[in-house]
């Protein structure tokens, strides 16, 4: 489970990564991923519509993803803030489907932002 220190909580953070950050698109999740520069631990946030599906089905996918960032706190750099938006297709996702989705865009944009 991630710790509040390693979560967004403010709406004006995730506007500011989705609108500012470099998005890496997949099947079941979209990644958008903003460095900020700032001496602190990594932030994640989650974007989970109505469309995944009921309410049952969001917070599992929700929990899943979480796990996912936990295990991967270690792989962010310090300062960055990541925001996962949940597509309709992660209802029917598997855990190994959804760590798969996550690792690799957190792996192409800290490749992006090491070649920039």
């Amino acid at each position: 489970m991630l710790a509040r220190p390693f979560r967004l909580t403010r709406g004006t953070d995730y506007r500011s990564v989705v609108r500012r950050g470099v998005r890496c698109g997949g099947a079941r999740v979209v990644t958008s991923v903003l460095t900020t520069g700032e001496a602190r631990e990594p932030r994640f946030g989650f974007i989970i519509s109505k469309q995944v599906g009921t309410a049952v089905i969001r917070n599992t996918v929700r929990r899943r993803l979480k796990a996912v960032c936990a295990s991967a706190i270690t792989d962010v750099p310090e300062g960055t803030d990541v925001v996962i938006r949940a597509l309709p297709a992660s209802a029917t996702a598997t855990f190994a489907d959804l760590e798969a989705d996550v690792t690799r865009c957190l792996a192409r944009l800290r490749r992006e932002r090491t070649t920039t």
